[in-house]
């Protein structure tokens, strides 16, 4: 008898928990097989250092392409190469089965959706099935945006797409991983739909990894910036330390990167001039990550964790140190520049 009340119980738990995910605007495209191949037209808004060189290795892969920037010279260079350019995202959401956006911010992504010739002021009536946003972006944002998307009707009905989706796929790698088309995908929305674009997402990066639902993306790229932001404080105030009291930044590099204090900062993006050839500490911090963009994420970073009343001290000093080298003129150059400019550490040569 007990045994049989478990399984009644089991079963009503199942049924409710099902009857609760379906009736939530973040589970709102029912589970079903979508197929990829209506992605013929590609629509790419954003074509700065990142979004050029992954729509490039989107035309590479074979897409029909067609692009919007707000930079006059950057669409001619398009529209010499015999790619379809556009005037507004309104117009290249008419003429793409997916949107592909990479802005700079939440307010640049949110004035391209929703803004005058946004790409969601067709009304209801939409013509693609898919967005993916890649921007670095607050996550509520993205789930927004999710939830205005699924509101809305495609013109046409293709395959098993009913209603328009929308995928927040953020990266990481820089510069270098899109130029090479080895970025890391991180993906929130609706599985199935994420496996629909999978393909698409590869030909641009090496990995997709999916990481939940709406806006689950974006919170795994903040919460990426965030450790190695910290990471890289960390390291450069141990290695500074070490300079002031006598040892090398070489030896103790050695010393962390086979022990327990091995990382990324140090092994694969030391800051120290000197220490290690093809990062931007070799170059006077110059082609890298730049610091107002890690600032800006922690911004990020700092704003959902008060929203959520998460104690992040960490965050809170991280963002203090980048403001501050932001403030002091080194916006431009790559993060690491922190070793120098907040820690005043030495090249190694020096």
């Amino acid at each position: 008898m007990a045994m049989m009340k478990m399984k009644i119980y089991g079963y009503r738990l199942r049924a409710l928990l099902s009857t609760s995910l379906s009736s939530s605007p973040f589970h709102s495209v029912p589970s079903r097989t979508f197929s990829s191949s209506s992605f013929e037209n590609v629509g790419f808004i954003g074509l700065g250092n990142m979004g050029s060189r992954m729509a490039n290795n989107l035309l590479k892969a074979g897409y029909k392409m067609t692009v919007h920037d707000v930079n006059c010279n950057v669409m001619k260079k398009y529209s010499d190469m015999g790619v379809s350019t556009k005037q507004t995202p309104s117009e290249v959401a008419e003429a793409s089965d997916v949107v592909i956006t990479m802005l700079p911010s939440s307010s640049h992504v949110l004035n391209v959706y929703n803004g005058p010739d946004g790409l969601l002021q067709g009304g209801d009536l939409l013509t693609p099935q898919l967005f993916i946003d890649s921007s670095t972006i607050d996550p509520q944002t993205s789930r927004k945006l999710a939830v205005s998307v699924s509101n809305c009707i495609l013109k046409e009905k293709k395959d098993n797409w009913e209603n328009p989706v929308m995928l927040d796929a953020p990266v990481s790698g820089g510069v270098v991983a899109a130029e090479a088309g080895s970025l890391t995908f991180m993906v929130g929305g609706s599985e199935d739909v994420y496996l629909a674009a999978k393909s698409l997402l590869l030909s641009m990066g090496k990995n997709a990894i999916f990481c939940g639902g709406p806006g689950n993306g974006s919170v795994a790229k903040i919460c990426n910036n965030l450790a190695m932001a910290i990471s890289m404080l960390g390291l450069s105030e141990a290695l500074a330390l070490g300079q002031s009291l006598g040892i090398t930044a070489s030896t103790l590099t050695k010393i962390f990167n086979s022990s327990s204090a091995r990382c990324w900062s140090s092994d694969s993006y030391n800051p120290v001039p000197g220490v290690m050839q093809g990062v931007p500490s070799s170059r006077n911090y110059s082609g890298g990550f730049a610091s107002k963009l890690m600032a800006k994420d922690l911004n990020l970073a700092a704003a959902s964790a008060e929203e959520v009343g998460q104690r992040c001290p960490l965050t809170f000093l991280a963002q203090d140190i980048y403001t501050e080298i932001c403030n002091d003129g080194h916006e431009t150059e790559d993060f690491s520049c922190v070793f120098q400019h907040y820690y005043s550490g030495k090249g190694e040569h020096n």
